[in-house]
Protein backbone atom coordinates (compact mmCIF):
# COMPACT_ATOMS: atom_id res chain seq x y z
CA UNK A 1 0.00 0.00 0.00
CA UNK A 2 1.70 3.38 -1.12
CA UNK A 3 2.09 5.73 2.08
CA UNK A 4 0.80 9.45 1.92
CA UNK A 5 3.49 12.16 2.40
CA UNK A 6 3.84 13.58 5.85
CA UNK A 7 3.37 17.23 5.62
CA UNK A 8 3.60 20.11 8.02
CA UNK A 9 0.16 21.91 7.00
CA UNK A 10 -1.74 19.46 5.44
CA UNK A 11 -3.10 15.93 6.65
CA UNK A 12 -3.66 12.67 4.80
CA UNK A 13 -5.14 9.85 6.42
CA UNK A 14 -6.46 6.25 5.31
CA UNK A 15 -9.87 4.99 6.50
CA UNK A 16 -9.75 1.88 4.09
CA UNK A 17 -10.61 2.88 0.64
CA UNK A 18 -11.24 6.45 1.47
CA UNK A 19 -8.23 8.77 1.22
CA UNK A 20 -8.77 11.73 3.30
CA UNK A 21 -7.42 15.50 2.99
CA UNK A 22 -7.25 17.49 6.07
CA UNK A 23 -6.21 21.58 5.33
CA UNK A 24 -4.39 21.55 8.73
CA UNK A 25 -4.02 25.32 9.94
CA UNK A 26 -6.76 25.41 12.68
CA UNK A 27 -5.33 28.52 14.37
CA UNK A 28 -5.56 30.65 11.47
CA UNK A 29 -8.83 29.11 9.68
CA UNK A 30 -7.05 27.24 7.58
CA UNK A 31 -5.67 30.38 5.66
CA UNK A 32 -3.36 29.84 2.53
CA UNK A 33 0.23 30.79 3.47
CA UNK A 34 2.65 29.66 1.12
CA UNK A 35 3.50 26.29 2.81
CA UNK A 36 0.13 25.93 2.31
CA UNK A 37 -0.38 26.46 -1.19
CA UNK A 38 2.59 24.34 -2.07
CA UNK A 39 1.92 21.63 0.00
CA UNK A 40 -1.62 21.27 -1.61
CA UNK A 41 0.09 20.13 -4.79
CA UNK A 42 1.52 17.37 -3.17
CA UNK A 43 -1.54 16.01 -1.56
CA UNK A 44 -3.36 16.41 -4.77
CA UNK A 45 -0.98 15.01 -6.65
CA UNK A 46 -1.00 11.73 -4.36
CA UNK A 47 -4.37 11.95 -4.28
CA UNK A 48 -4.84 11.94 -7.85
CA UNK A 49 -2.31 8.54 -8.50
CA UNK A 50 -2.82 6.87 -5.22
CA UNK A 51 -3.88 3.22 -6.36
CA UNK A 52 -5.22 2.16 -3.00
CA UNK A 53 -8.21 4.65 -2.66
CA UNK A 54 -11.47 4.81 -4.61
CA UNK A 55 -13.03 8.36 -2.72
CA UNK A 56 -11.25 11.56 -1.24
CA UNK A 57 -12.64 13.35 1.05
CA UNK A 58 -11.44 16.78 1.27
CA UNK A 59 -12.17 19.01 4.57
CA UNK A 60 -10.42 21.62 7.63
CA UNK A 61 -9.01 20.90 10.44
CA UNK A 62 -11.17 23.52 13.69
CA UNK A 63 -13.60 25.18 12.95
CA UNK A 64 -13.43 26.46 9.12
CA UNK A 65 -12.76 24.51 6.32
CA UNK A 66 -10.78 27.39 4.36
CA UNK A 67 -10.50 31.40 5.11
CA UNK A 68 -9.10 32.23 1.75
CA UNK A 69 -5.57 33.91 1.91
CA UNK A 70 -3.49 34.25 5.35
CA UNK A 71 -3.49 38.30 5.69
CA UNK A 72 0.47 38.16 6.27
CA UNK A 73 1.05 36.55 3.28
CA UNK A 74 -1.26 38.53 1.26
CA UNK A 75 0.57 41.53 2.63
CA UNK A 76 3.94 40.17 2.00
CA UNK A 77 2.76 39.64 -1.94
CA UNK A 78 1.63 43.31 -2.03
CA UNK A 79 4.74 44.29 -1.34
CA UNK A 80 6.58 42.45 -3.32
CA UNK A 81 4.47 41.01 -6.06
CA UNK A 82 6.89 38.62 -8.16
CA UNK A 83 6.12 36.61 -5.07
CA UNK A 84 2.79 36.21 -5.87
CA UNK A 85 4.18 34.66 -9.41
CA UNK A 86 4.90 31.32 -7.86
CA UNK A 87 1.69 31.35 -6.43
CA UNK A 88 0.30 32.04 -10.01
CA UNK A 89 2.27 28.61 -10.91
CA UNK A 90 0.71 26.90 -7.84
CA UNK A 91 -2.63 28.20 -8.32
CA UNK A 92 -2.70 26.95 -11.67
CA UNK A 93 -1.88 23.67 -10.70
CA UNK A 94 -4.05 23.17 -7.88
CA UNK A 95 -6.91 23.59 -10.40
CA UNK A 96 -6.43 21.09 -13.00
CA UNK A 97 -4.41 18.64 -10.51
CA UNK A 98 -8.13 18.86 -8.73
CA UNK A 99 -10.01 18.74 -12.16
CA UNK A 100 -8.06 15.50 -13.04
CA UNK A 101 -8.56 13.24 -10.32
CA UNK A 102 -10.39 10.65 -11.71
CA UNK A 103 -12.43 9.43 -8.67
CA UNK A 104 -14.84 11.21 -7.04
CA UNK A 105 -13.86 14.15 -4.72
CA UNK A 106 -15.94 14.93 -1.84
CA UNK A 107 -16.45 18.20 0.49
CA UNK A 108 -16.96 18.30 3.88
CA UNK A 109 -17.26 22.35 4.38
CA UNK A 110 -16.99 21.94 8.18
CA UNK A 111 -17.16 26.33 7.93
CA UNK A 112 -16.04 29.11 6.28
CA UNK A 113 -15.34 28.55 2.53
CA UNK A 114 -13.82 31.93 1.51
CA UNK A 115 -11.29 32.86 -1.73
CA UNK A 116 -8.96 30.06 -2.90
CA UNK A 117 -10.77 27.60 0.08
CA UNK A 118 -14.29 28.56 -1.95
CA UNK A 119 -12.79 27.31 -4.96
CA UNK A 120 -11.36 23.99 -3.73
CA UNK A 121 -15.07 23.52 -2.28
CA UNK A 122 -16.69 24.38 -5.37
CA UNK A 123 -14.39 22.13 -7.98
CA UNK A 124 -14.98 19.16 -5.10
CA UNK A 125 -17.46 16.72 -6.88
CA UNK A 126 -20.33 17.01 -4.31
CA UNK A 127 -20.41 19.38 -1.17
CA UNK A 128 -22.26 18.83 1.95
CA UNK A 129 -21.86 21.93 4.47
CA UNK A 130 -22.32 23.11 7.83
CA UNK A 131 -25.48 25.50 7.99
CA UNK A 132 -23.64 27.90 9.67
CA UNK A 133 -20.45 27.82 7.41
CA UNK A 134 -20.01 30.81 4.70
CA UNK A 135 -19.11 30.35 0.87
CA UNK A 136 -17.77 33.63 -0.89
CA UNK A 137 -15.17 34.37 -3.62
CA UNK A 138 -14.37 37.90 -1.95
CA UNK A 139 -11.30 38.61 -4.25
CA UNK A 140 -12.52 41.82 -5.40
CA UNK A 141 -13.18 43.54 -1.64
CA UNK A 142 -9.42 42.85 -1.81
CA UNK A 143 -8.75 44.72 -4.84
CA UNK A 144 -8.09 40.98 -7.25
CA UNK A 145 -9.55 39.71 -10.08
CA UNK A 146 -10.88 36.43 -9.05
CA UNK A 147 -8.61 34.36 -10.96
CA UNK A 148 -8.16 31.57 -9.28
CA UNK A 149 -10.96 29.43 -10.43
CA UNK A 150 -14.18 31.20 -9.38
CA UNK A 151 -14.63 32.52 -13.08
CA UNK A 152 -14.65 28.72 -14.00
CA UNK A 153 -16.52 27.07 -11.78
CA UNK A 154 -19.49 29.36 -10.47
CA UNK A 155 -21.28 29.34 -13.71
CA UNK A 156 -20.65 26.25 -13.90
CA UNK A 157 -22.85 25.68 -10.97
CA UNK A 158 -25.21 28.36 -10.41
CA UNK A 159 -25.50 30.17 -14.17
CA UNK A 160 -23.65 33.55 -15.75
CA UNK A 161 -26.17 35.56 -14.36
CA UNK A 162 -26.18 34.62 -11.00
CA UNK A 163 -22.24 34.20 -10.49
CA UNK A 164 -21.46 37.55 -11.88
CA UNK A 165 -23.94 38.77 -9.20
CA UNK A 166 -21.42 37.44 -6.26
CA UNK A 167 -18.10 37.25 -8.07
CA UNK A 168 -18.45 41.34 -8.74
CA UNK A 169 -19.54 42.03 -5.29
CA UNK A 170 -17.42 39.24 -3.34
CA UNK A 171 -20.72 38.78 -1.16
CA UNK A 172 -20.29 35.41 1.22
CA UNK A 173 -23.66 33.08 1.21
CA UNK A 174 -25.03 31.16 3.97
CA UNK A 175 -25.04 27.34 3.64
CA UNK A 176 -28.45 27.35 3.34
CA UNK A 177 -28.90 30.20 0.97
CA UNK A 178 -25.86 28.40 -1.42
CA UNK A 179 -27.74 24.82 -0.97
CA UNK A 180 -31.08 26.66 -2.27
CA UNK A 181 -29.31 28.13 -5.24
CA UNK A 182 -27.35 24.76 -6.42
CA UNK A 183 -24.15 26.12 -5.31
CA UNK A 184 -23.63 23.19 -2.72
CA UNK A 185 -25.37 19.91 -2.56
CA UNK A 186 -26.00 19.49 0.86
CA UNK A 187 -26.95 22.12 3.86
CA UNK A 188 -27.06 20.27 7.23
CA UNK A 189 -27.05 20.64 11.13
CA UNK A 190 -23.29 20.82 12.20
CA UNK A 191 -24.01 17.53 14.52
CA UNK A 192 -25.68 15.52 11.58
CA UNK A 193 -22.63 16.63 9.17
CA UNK A 194 -20.61 13.86 9.61
CA UNK A 195 -22.89 10.97 9.71
CA UNK A 196 -24.00 11.97 6.14
CA UNK A 197 -20.98 12.91 4.53
CA UNK A 198 -19.77 9.21 5.87
CA UNK A 199 -23.23 7.44 4.49
CA UNK A 200 -22.18 9.15 1.10
CA UNK A 201 -18.66 8.34 1.15
CA UNK A 202 -19.49 4.61 1.65
CA UNK A 203 -22.23 5.03 -1.05
CA UNK A 204 -19.51 5.84 -3.29
CA UNK A 205 -17.19 3.44 -2.30
CA UNK A 206 -19.53 0.29 -2.99
CA UNK A 207 -20.44 1.31 -5.77
CA UNK A 208 -19.23 0.66 -9.50
CA UNK A 209 -15.67 1.80 -9.60
CA UNK A 210 -14.79 2.20 -13.01
CA UNK A 211 -18.57 3.48 -14.09
CA UNK A 212 -18.30 6.03 -11.35
CA UNK A 213 -14.88 7.02 -12.47
CA UNK A 214 -15.61 7.44 -16.02
CA UNK A 215 -19.11 9.39 -15.32
CA UNK A 216 -17.05 11.66 -13.26
CA UNK A 217 -14.40 12.36 -15.75
CA UNK A 218 -17.17 13.14 -18.36
CA UNK A 219 -19.55 15.53 -16.11
CA UNK A 220 -15.77 17.40 -15.45
CA UNK A 221 -15.42 17.66 -19.63
CA UNK A 222 -16.66 21.00 -19.26
CA UNK A 223 -15.13 22.75 -16.60
CA UNK A 224 -11.46 21.48 -18.08
CA UNK A 225 -12.64 23.09 -21.39
CA UNK A 226 -13.42 26.29 -19.32
CA UNK A 227 -10.33 25.80 -17.40
CA UNK A 228 -8.34 25.35 -20.70
CA UNK A 229 -9.98 28.52 -21.82
CA UNK A 230 -10.10 31.21 -18.90
CA UNK A 231 -7.60 30.12 -16.22
CA UNK A 232 -4.35 31.38 -17.90
CA UNK A 233 -5.41 35.01 -18.78
CA UNK A 234 -7.70 35.05 -15.26
CA UNK A 235 -4.35 34.14 -13.36
CA UNK A 236 -2.42 36.85 -15.61
CA UNK A 237 -4.85 39.60 -14.39
CA UNK A 238 -5.16 38.47 -10.87
CA UNK A 239 -1.37 38.33 -11.32
CA UNK A 240 -2.07 42.38 -12.84
CA UNK A 241 -4.26 43.43 -10.00
CA UNK A 242 -1.87 42.28 -7.18
CA UNK A 243 0.12 45.50 -8.33
CA UNK A 244 -2.75 47.71 -8.40
CA UNK A 245 -3.06 50.58 -5.70
CA UNK A 246 -6.62 48.92 -5.08
CA UNK A 247 -4.82 46.15 -3.42
CA UNK A 248 -2.33 48.10 -1.80
CA UNK A 249 -5.13 50.33 -0.29
CA UNK A 250 -7.44 46.71 0.38
CA UNK A 251 -4.33 45.57 3.03
CA UNK A 252 -3.85 48.73 4.17
CA UNK A 253 -7.76 48.94 5.16
CA UNK A 254 -7.64 45.17 6.44
CA UNK A 255 -4.18 46.34 8.66
CA UNK A 256 -6.03 49.45 9.95
CA UNK A 257 -9.81 47.72 10.14
CA UNK A 258 -11.57 50.23 8.38
CA UNK A 259 -13.14 50.16 4.88
CA UNK A 260 -10.68 50.70 1.95
CA UNK A 261 -10.85 53.74 -0.22
CA UNK A 262 -10.71 52.21 -3.62
CA UNK A 263 -10.00 55.17 -6.68
CA UNK A 264 -8.52 57.82 -4.01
Amino acid sequence: MSTPPRLDTILLDRRGRLLVITLNRPDSLNAFNLALHDELVVALDFARDDPDSDVVLLTGAGCAFSAGGDLDHIARNAAEPERFDHEVRIARTIVLTLLDIAKPVVCRMNGHAVGLGATLALLCDVIFAAETARIGDPHVQVGLAAGDGGAIVWAQRIGLARAKEFLLTGELLTAPRAAELGLINHSLPADQLDAAVEAFCERLLAGAQMAIRYTKQLTNLELKRTAELVLDQGLAWESETVRSRDHAEAVAALRDKRPPRFGA
